[in-house]
């Protein structure tokens, strides 16, 4: 085991919008260390969904990770010979992690042709409520309520 916590480390804005925030989803949003790629192709979508819903891009993002961030979540805990779902409240930093990582992922899986357009659309859908990353949380949601009973155990 560790004898110290590792430190935080804290990551710069990015240079268009100064926001901490957009750092970390192009981080999570980068592939095989092409940082200069993946802020061209999130400022890219940003524009693209300026157009095409006519509100601020950056509020329209913001939207979707507000709707695809989970308050809750299921950890395992073994109790006796069962495995128990157990349902815990989910820190902040991780909820921000999650509805990233979420939106991303399910971008992926979309079946346009770019990644420019998957990522539009599935951002465009999460604003609105819609889209495979709300449905992922919500199913998440459903999980932890179905399984309320023991949440009096503690992990």
């Amino acid at each position: 085991m560790r004898k110290k916590n590792a430190k935080k480390r804290y990551i710069l804005p990015d240079p268009k919008y100064q926001d901490i925030l957009v750092t970390r989803f192009v981080n999570n949003l980068m592939k095989a260390g092409k940082k200069n790629l993946a802020y061209a192709l999130f400022y890219d979508t940003i524009d693209v969904v300026t157009e095409k819903t006519g509100d601020q891009g950056l509020a329209v993002w913001k939207k979707a990770l507000q709707n695809t961030t989970p308050a809750v979540e299921v950890k395992r805990r073994r109790m006796g010979g069962t495995t128990l779902q157990v349902p815990v409240e989910v820190r902040p930093d991780r909820k921000l992690s999650l509805s990233i990582k979420w939106l991303i992922g399910q971008a992926r899986l979309r079946n346009e042709k770019s990644m420019k357009e998957k990522l539009v659309h599935e951002i465009i859908a999460a604003a609105q409520g819609e889209g495979r990353a709300v449905k992922k949380k919500t199913e998440i949601h459903k999980m932890a309520e179905s399984n309320k009973a023991f949440s009096h155990l503690s992990i």
